[in-house]
């Protein structure tokens, strides 16, 4: 099983009423994806965090991360609601199964 978190820095004069909105559109779109698992999003509650807004998805494999980012409700998502209110972002993705070989991820 392979987790893919994306961390998002926002753009100036975004406040928490955007923020929210963007927490519900995340998961409306990301509930929609056929290889997304167990889709999250959310807001950092310290306000010293560099990346107030996360989104993190459970997936199969890195070929099914791979379907994932060509999806077109994903694209749309970030076209329409991530891209307008943010600035840069940082992307990682993790093995979830011990003893796993990452070449088979």
């Amino acid at each position: 099983m392979v987790h893919y978190i994306a961390l998002y820095k926002l753009a100036k004069g975004i406040d928490e009423s955007i923020v929210d909105d963007l927490m519900r559109q995340s998961r409306s779109f990301l509930f929609r994806i056929q290889e997304a698992h167990n889709p999250k999003s959310g807001k950092r509650i310290d306000a010293r965090m560099d990346y107030p807004f996360f989104v993190s998805i459970d997936f199969e494999s890195m070929d099914k991360l791979t379907m994932f980012r060509d999806d077109p409700v994903w694209i749309k998502f970030q076209h329409d609601h991530i891209k307008p209110v943010t600035w840069d972002f940082v992307e990682m993705v993790y093995e979830t199964e011990p003893g796993k070989n990452l070449k088979y991820s």
